[in-house]
């Protein structure tokens, strides 16, 4: 692997997968990968602050995780979006949805999945230090610890 590669071009190297216009990807397809990267990002930094066991460490990641917050800190987080990064999320949230929200309201729901989408595209695009950024600035203004 070159030195300065993001994570996803490593990725693409190691695997042989071909470069793709992103902006082609459907908003759940982003949502799809920035699920898992936020996911990533609240499990690593919950670990790194020490050694308990799994149900533990679950449930103090599901605070982070779940809709209702993703979509409270999207609320915190408005001001700071690029225009870009606006449009990416509107886009995310007006997303066609093929399931049902479990334990959120459906605009709720929405505004996580435009967050997730947000993440997604940033993670995509080699902008892993403008996601970290956006989680660190967004559990703070909502007050939260980690």
């Amino acid at each position: 692997m070159e030195e300065g590669m993001s994570l996803p071009e490593q990725i693409r190297s190691c695997f042989g997968c071909g470069k793709v216009d992103i902006r082609t990807y459907s908003p759940l397809t982003m949502a799809y990968i920035g699920d898992a990267i936020y996911d990533l990002v609240i499990r690593t930094a919950v670990v790194e602050r020490g050694n308990r066991p799994a149900n533990d460490l679950h449930r103090y990641t599901i605070q982070f995780v779940r809709a209702g917050t993703q979509a409270k800190m999207m609320d915190v987080l408005a001001e700071l979006l690029t225009e870009e990064e606006t449009d990416i999320y509107r886009w995310g949230c007006n997303a066609r949805f093929h399931t049902k929200a479990k334990n959120a309201s459906l605009k709720e729901y929405r505004r996580a999945t435009g967050m997730e989408a947000l993440i997604g595209y940033l993670y995509m695009t080699g902008r892993m230090e403008r996601i970290l950024e956006l989680v660190r600035e967004g559990i703070a203004r909502l007050g939260m610890k980690l």
